[in-house]
């Protein structure tokens, strides 16, 4: 079992934004400091409003010294200069992305509730694997329903980081933290909730530190 305090966030986007407001509201949450990785995950938009995003983004991201993760796509992931991209069972080859993206880019794979998926993942070179849904989420419908034991499975068997996803909130976490988690992969309870983004990045601020 890890020290809570290594548990992390790592923040996905919802689905659509108004890019103006997001970027306001995104910048608001990252200055809090619990934020350890950024992933913009849009569905259903088009290619140049992706990079239009991305861009806007991007120096944000930097600001705060947040990686910045693209997902499903390795070639926009390359054209906006992204630190990395986060890849479903069917949104490419993790090799083909290393060799696109570089020795330096951040891979990671979706691995549902699967430890075979999740060490193919890292024997191909995923510098970190996700497994979910470990909750109801309303963000999509997910393959899967994932176990804590996964997680306490793979941290035995693997130095590989893993995230947690999938309906994941200020509430419900604290198994997986104390479980040892790397990540903790949070959508709807920060863009979905009653209070602000930036009041609700604080929720976490007693599980994480």
């Amino acid at each position: 079992m890890k020290d809570k305090s290594l548990t992390k966030l790592y923040l996905i986007s919802p689905a659509n934004i108004n890019i103006n407001e997001f970027t306001e509201d995104l910048e608001k949450v990252l200055k809090i400091g619990l934020v350890s990785c950024f992933q913009l995950r849009l569905k259903n938009i088009e290619d140049d409003l992706i990079v239009s995003a991305s861009n806007k983004i991007i120096p944000v991201c930097k600001k705060y010294n947040v990686p910045f993760i693209l997902n499903d796509r390795i070639d926009l992931a390359h054209k906006v200069g992204a630190d990395g991209v986060h890849l479903g069972e069917d949104d490419g080859n993790i090799v083909e992305a290393r060799k696109l993206l570089g020795p330096k880019a951040i891979i990671g794979a979706s691995c549902y509730n699967s430890k075979h998926l999740a060490m193919e993942a890292a024997e191909s070179g995923a510098n970190y694997v996700a497994f979910g849904a470990f909750f109801d989420t309303k963000t999509k419908n997910p393959k899967s329903k994932a176990e804590i034991d996964t997680i306490k499975d793979w941290i035995y068997i693997s130095n590989i980081p893993c995230v947690a996803i999938g309906g994941i909130n200020s509430s419900n976490c604290i198994d997986l933290v104390r479980e040892g988690v790397d990540f903790l992969a949070v959508i709807g309870s920060i863009w979905n909730n009653e209070d602000p983004p930036e009041v609700s990045i604080k929720h976490f601020e007693n599980i994480l530190i």
